[in-house]
């Protein structure tokens, strides 16, 4: 199945219209240039968004994959958007530690090492819009085709007066083939890893245990409302996901995540 342009266009549009892991399974960029051929799984959406916490915890030294990945409730961003709801200016501040970042993550073929199978790439919201707006160009068709697509040429590294380094994308002019034969073509098809191995889901009451630890860390002169939240260390429902009145969270998100 190609790849399905119509998922591409919306999180295309979901971009550009608002205002850690060491496992084999993953992949990063050296210093230099590397090419790689984006894969598409089965269900034609080569994108998995990810929503990460991090410096969360009882030491501020936890990561924690959140459950909005998976379309559930996270207890630690609603407490962000509680605290945003407050109106005071302080909470306001606060409530950004509490909203997870989004990563996104391909599976990706390494040119040079193939040996290795498919793995997972994670990168920027910046590296994720360059990257669809080559998925949408009719120029190059499916990219992702095992027979005809394009390979994608990745310059990672910093760049003269940077501070941290940053990732080019430029798509191949030639197509090519994943691989030479269609048999090896079916054999590294096969090696896309499960997403369930990759990104495990955390409960909600795991994410609620590492939201009290964090506040329980937290200093006796925060905001008033994370004062309040910290008088009641139990919760026994799941908070409300209810946004009303706050015109401008999707845009403080936005920030958060640029």
């Amino acid at each position: 199945m190609g790849i399905d342009l119509d998922k591409m266009r919306q999180k295309h549009s979901a971009l550009t219209t608002r205002g850690g892991d060491s496992s084999d399974i993953f992949w990063k960029p050296e210093d230099g240039t590397q090419v790689i051929r984006l894969v598409c799984p089965a269900n034609g959406d080569p994108f998995k968004e990810c929503y990460f916490h991090y410096g969360i915890g009882s030491e501020g030294k936890t990561s924690l994959l959140s459950p909005r990945t998976f379309g559930e409730t996270d207890p630690i961003s609603e407490f962000g958007t509680k605290l945003w709801n407050s109106g005071n200016e302080e909470d306001k501040q606060i409530a950004k530690r509490f909203w997870p970042k989004m990563r996104v993550f391909a599976p990706v073929l390494v040119r040079g090492e193939e040996d290795k199978g498919i793995r997972w790439w994670g990168f920027s919201r910046t590296t994720y819009e360059n990257l669809l707006n080559v998925v949408l160009d009719p120029e190059y068709g499916d990219i992702t085709d095992a027979v005809e697509g394009t390979d994608i040429r990745v310059e990672y590294g910093k760049k003269s007066g940077q501070s941290f380094p940053t990732t080019d994308i430029r798509p191949m002019r030639k197509t090519s083939p994943l691989a030479a034969t269609e048999d090896d073509r079916e054999k590294l098809l096969a090696t896309v890893p499960d997403t369930t191995e990759a990104f495990v889901r955390v409960s909600f009451e795991e994410c609620e245990k590492v939201l009290q630890e964090t506040l329980n860390n937290e200093p006796a002169t925060t905001g008033s409302e994370t004062t309040r939240y910290n008088e009641n260390t139990t919760t026994t429902t799941k908070p409300s996901t209810s946004m009303e009145g706050v015109s401008d969270i999707e845009s403080a998100f936005d920030e958060l995540l640029a």
